[in-house]
């Protein structure tokens, strides 16, 4: 099962080599994204593929100033799993990585926001396929970027995903077994 091996095989990824992979790899990644199943077959994404340097160094401006708001306000459980991981404000990924794919839902649609995160399930494969990486990360205010990017009002971005060769040595974190997932005929 190629899907099965794929899922085994991705992991997130923050770091990217300078390498800029083929236009045409990200095109053929999205194809199958847009293939994705949809309520009422609305289809409801919308990518936004950004390759310029200025825009992206202005996005991680952005995204990290709403970062630092995050973790000012952040305690707890949480914020003891940020620390122990290493995470900080600071998302140089962002700036480095050679693609930015940005992710939108249309919020009048019908189970946009399902059908959405399905569609970046789809991308999230076909990338890996395609030998890319990723993460997906969530801005904890898209606000700015939307604004930045004049995101017409019935769009909300979802993620934005780095995009390139892989450069992260980290392993994939441990899945939990299909035991503790899974049940028949009740929870």
């Amino acid at each position: 099962m190629r899907v099965l091996e794929l899922a085994r095989r991705r992991k997130t990824v923050r770091s990217f080599l300078p390498d800029k992979p083929p236009r045409e790899d990200i095109l053929k990644a999205l194809k199958a994204a847009k293939e994705a199943p949809s309520g009422m077959n609305a289809q409801p994404w919308r990518f936004v593929v950004i390759d310029d340097d200025w825009l992206k160094g202005k996005i991680r401006e952005l995204c990290e100033r709403e970062e630092e708001k995050f973790y000012s306000r952040t305690k707890g459980d949480l914020m003891a799993w940020l620390n122990a991981k290493g995470f900080k404000p600071e998302k140089p990924f962002l700036s480095e990585a050679p693609y930015l794919i940005l992710v939108f839902g249309h919020t009048r649609a019908p189970y946009w926001l399902q059908s959405t995160w399905i569609a970046v399930g789809y991308l999230l494969l076909a990338l890996e396929e395609l030998g890319l990486g990723t993460v997906t990360y969530t801005p904890p205010n898209p606000k700015p970027v939307e604004e930045l990017l004049n995101v017409p009002q019935d769009y909300k971005l979802q993620t934005i995903l780095p995009v390139g060769y892989p450069a992260d040595p980290k392993p994939k974190y441990e899945r939990k077994k299909l035991e503790e997932v899974v049940s028949f005929n009740g929870f």
